[in-house]
């Protein structure tokens, strides 16, 4: 029975450490290269969450209509490590940004750039997995 017991244990914590790594999911699933879009908008929200932070931008178009994009970044953990903190970029800011529009909500990106309008610097830069010059 100890046995029994002892070995049902070490099934449920492999279960529970493995199937996070394997629910995490990559580029391709998400995104498509084809859909590269630079579009200017207003910061509404800077989610700092884990796994992946989060910018979400209103984007208005020629006809007036907001929609507001849902932008994937990496960790916290490795933006706090490049200099970044909470106050680098606050809702309200006007930014411009590239990022690769998605396969299913195209509004919903893998962002590429961003830089706060009137400044030359972006203040973040990367590029997708298996893109030229990416990080592999």
């Amino acid at each position: 029975m100890r046995r029994n017991l002892g070995l049902v244990v070490a099934v449920l914590v492999q279960v529970s450490v493995t199937a996070p790594l394997l629910a995490h999911h990559g580029f391709e699933t998400e995104y498509d290269r084809a859909k590269a879009v630079k579009l200017t908008g207003v910061v509404t929200q800077v989610s700092w969450t884990f796994p992946h932070m989060r910018v979400y931008v209103d984007v208005t178009d020629d006809k007036g209509v907001v929609t507001n994009w849902n932008l994937e970044m990496g960790t916290p953990n490795d933006y706090q490590r490049l200099g970044w903190r909470k106050n680098a970029l606050l809702a309200g800011e006007k930014v411009v940004f590239e990022a690769f529009g998605g396969i299913v909500v195209e509004s919903r990106g893998q962002l590429r750039t961003i830089t706060k309008v009137g400044e030359t610097k972006p203040l973040f830069s990367g590029e997708a997995p298996g893109s030229p010059g990416a990080a592999q």
